[in-house]
């Protein structure tokens, strides 16, 4: 999967799918972002041995991801992750990462577009996310994808410090997220012909 993405600024990156190359340059992806946006991920994406395992998730079909791409930089990262559970092959986990000066340009909305076009080809019914009570702003993006949150467990994951931390899911049907989706891209595309 290749496609060309034009952002807000006019700038434009390259959404493609991950290779097994593309190790080092997720590694700086994730290095580059700032402590108190790591210290919430599931894993520490700093070690290289964590994204050797993500990448090798890629080859046993449990995960699908894609990268965007800047030049020769890695600028943002998605993935939808399958459960392999008979009674959840319906549902896949969305994850998205997307760099600092690259936020707030529909970056991760392009992103999150094309991991649902991968969602729907799989016939997957609906999408979860996980996260941490602090990631406002993230539950904020998602709520406006359309995810809900269905469930808080206080106190039941601990961060990259150790710190414990409210665990929330929230969830959302595949075709209350295309209805966002659509309507996002067609007041965006609205405005940019203004």
């Amino acid at each position: 999967m290749k496609k060309m993405v034009k952002l807000r600024d006019g700038s434009k990156v390259l959404i493609r799918s991950v290779k097994p190359d593309d190790i080092r340059k997720l590694v700086s992806l994730f290095r580059t972002l700032p402590a108190r946006d790591r210290i919430y991920l599931r894993r520490d994406v700093t070690r290289r041995k964590v994204v050797e395992q993500m990448l090798a998730d890629v080859e046993a079909r449990k995960a699908r991801r894609l990268v965007a791409v800047d030049g020769n930089k890695i600028v943002a990262e998605g993935a939808l992750e399958l459960e392999a559970h008979a009674w959840k092959k319906h549902v896949g986990e969305l994850r998205l990462v997307v760099a600092r000066p690259y936020q707030r340009k529909g970056l991760g909305m392009s992103m999150a577009r094309e991991l649902y076009h991968i969602a729907a080809r799989r016939k997957l019914d609906e999408l979860i996310v996980k996260m941490m009570r602090p990631q406002k702003g993230a539950r904020k993006i998602f709520r406006r994808l359309g995810f809900q949150e269905v469930l808080v467990m206080p106190d039941y994951v601990t961060d990259q410090s150790g710190k414990k931390q409210d665990f929330i899911l929230m969830r959302c049907d595949l075709e209350a997220l295309w209805q966002e989706l659509e309507d996002y891209f067609a007041q965006s595309d609205w405005q940019r012909a203004r």
